[in-house]
């Protein structure tokens, strides 16, 4: 069965799982920000089949994730360095990690998310970029963009609250 695109979809959720949906494609990503950029040790990491690499990381590349650069010329060998596009990713790793934390660690956090200066550690929070405070989820909506077809309009229009809040029909 051939899987569905969503790269046209108007969702940028969708669209995004496009690009990153497939669990290895966010496994490479966690382990770039933990520093690995080469084949052998994205491999050795993760024990993944070295075909399946090789596409996810193609998907990554070809997604401006990651960036291909050969490092060695005779035989020819690449590294994978994260875009900026790539770094934008971090939060959405971060996040998580933080609900993996929360309700799929029974024995406790294997990796936490802590405050480099204050050693405290930290959550993810939506910050109102104009004051520079932090928004409870409790006071943030979703609402249309500019982009937003009819359809998206109405559909948040009848159900304005229900993405973030989870409530129930």
């Amino acid at each position: 069965m051939q899987r569905k695109s969503f790269g046209t979809m108007e969702c940028a959720i969708a669209r995004s799982l496009e690009r990153v949906g497939e669990w290895w494609s966010i496994l490479i990503l966690r382990d770039a920000f933990y520093g690995v950029t080469r084949f052998d040790d994205f491999q050795q990491s993760l024990g993944v089949a070295p075909t399946m690499l090789t596409k996810r990381l193609g998907v990554l590349v070809e997604a401006s994730l990651l960036e291909r650069r050969r490092y060695q010329e005779r035989p020819p060998r690449y590294e994978y360095l994260l875009t900026e596009r790539g770094r934008d990713f971090r939060p959405v790793l971060l996040a998580l990690l933080e609900w993996g934390n929360r309700h799929y660690a029974p024995d406790g956090a294997s990796v936490e998310i802590r405050d480099v200066r204050s050693g405290h550690l930290v959550e993810t929070a939506f910050v109102d970029p104009t004051t520079g405070t932090t928004v409870p989820l409790a006071d943030i909506r979703v609402s249309p963009g500019p982009a937003a077809s009819e359809r998206v309009q109405r559909r948040l229009e009848r159900h304005p609250a229900r993405f973030i809040e989870g409530e129930q029909p």
